[in-house]
Order: C-alpha cells, then structure tokens, then sequence
C-alpha cells in the first residue's frame, strides 16, 4: 500500500454527495459499501475509496490513528 494514499485519506475532503465534505477516513462503512455495490468512481477518488473499504471492512482503521495526528 502506498504511505502517500493512507496520508490522503485522513486529509482529503469527501468532494460530492451526501457526505460532501466530509474526510475519506471518516465515511460511514455503510456509505462506502453502496459505492462498492454501485461502482467506486473511477479515478484517485475511486481507488481512495475503495481503499478505506477495505481498511473498513478488515478492522484496520487503527493504522490511521497517528496519520490523522500528522495533518
């Protein structure tokens, strides 16, 4: 895994929909679920959230815990 993307995803801003504004890391699991059943966007953005999925999904959230004190 990319350290640059697990930065990313305790900094970047959720740009559109529901949770608009919102940090990548901080989306409700049920959300990021219905882009996995929907389809992730393509992109950065897609791959951004498909990434915090499974972090999600696997239990792994701890590992952003001192990222999100960098930003």
């Amino acid at each position: 895994m990319n350290p640059e993307m697990l930065l990313e995803l305790v900094s970047m801003k959720m740009p559109f929909g529901k949770y608009k504004g919102y940090l990548i890391c901080n989306l409700p699991e049920t959300y990021l679920l219905w882009f996995k059943d929907q389809g992730f966007p393509k992109g950065k953005l897609g791959d951004l959230l498909a990434t915090m999925f499974e972090i999600k999904v696997n239990g792994l959230e701890y590992l952003l815990t001192p990222l999100r004190n960098k930003v």
